[in-house]
């Protein structure tokens, strides 16, 4: 009986989801061409406030808990656990005030309604994973640009979606962390430990695993003054790994 409800909600909420993407497409070229970024930007959050309590078709819930107090006065680097598709649009929603850009693979810049087009102009880092050289210079740039803005980049430093689902991370790749600090040397580095979005979407978008519990929970910051990049790293892993009582894959 609950496989039958997953496939029944999943696709009640896939229809919504797609709706919501075409529908913010839309208003998202609109927003940037005739009124500029500021407008976009707040197309964009509610684009993703519409997609994560779009879940709720599901009968699955969100949990959010901040931080008090995150500075909105430097930059900030966001370094979170990696399950799913799913993880960026609370990011985007929650943490609105603070403009978070996203270190993203360059595929995901054509193709999606919505998605593709605020990545495009966002400024977001757009990596090749092939292309070392490509990617370090995307996230140099992303660094500068939330260095001269006081914006926020969110990176994930498993590369790739993990199995955290089952209880493990996929170790922290220090790399793309280590170049954001060298461009932005004032960002506070701030760990977010996501649980829950593998479970919803196991196996891609279709079924969804309805009544998910999934939460974000942001932790205290790490200062980088004195600290080797690579140490940065290792704290925020362990902090997520507390936080979500998980091993680190070998």
């Amino acid at each position: 009986m609950k496989k039958v409800l997953d496939y029944l909600l999943s696709c009640l909420y896939l229809l919504y989801f797609g709706l919501v993407l075409c529908i913010f497409h839309v208003l998202q070229v609109i927003a940037f061409n005739v009124f500029g970024k500021e407008a976009h930007k707040k197309v964009v959050d509610w684009m993703n406030a519409a997609i994560a309590y779009g879940w709720y078709l599901t009968g699955s819930r969100i949990h959010y808990q901040g931080q008090p107090n995150l500075p909105t006065d430097r930059p900030i680097i966001f370094v979170a656990n990696h399950q799913s598709m799913f993880d960026i649009s609370p990011i985007i929603w929650f943490l609105r005030r603070h403009t978070p850009i996203f270190v993203s693979k360059i595929e995901l810049a054509k193709g999606t309604p919505g998605v593709s087009y605020n990545l495009r102009k966002s400024g977001a880092a757009l990596i090749d994973r092939k292309d070392a050289k490509q990617a370090l210079s995307e996230i140099a740039r992303l660094g500068k640009l939330i260095q001269q803005t006081n914006r926020s980049a969110v990176i994930f430093p498993e590369g790739t979606r993990s199995r955290s689902a089952i209880g493990e991370m996929k170790p922290f790749m220090p790399g793309g962390v280590i170049t954001l600090l060298k461009r932005a040397p004032n960002a506070l580095v701030v760990p977010i430990a996501i649980r829950g979005t593998g479970r919803f979407n196991p196996k891609g978008l279709f079924p969804l695993t309805s009544f998910t519990q999934m939460s974000w929970t942001v932790l205290p910051g790490i200062e980088p003054a004195g600290k080797a990049p690579d140490e940065v790293v290792r704290l925020s892993q362990e902090a997520i790994g507390k936080e979500l009582g998980l091993a680190v894959a070998s």
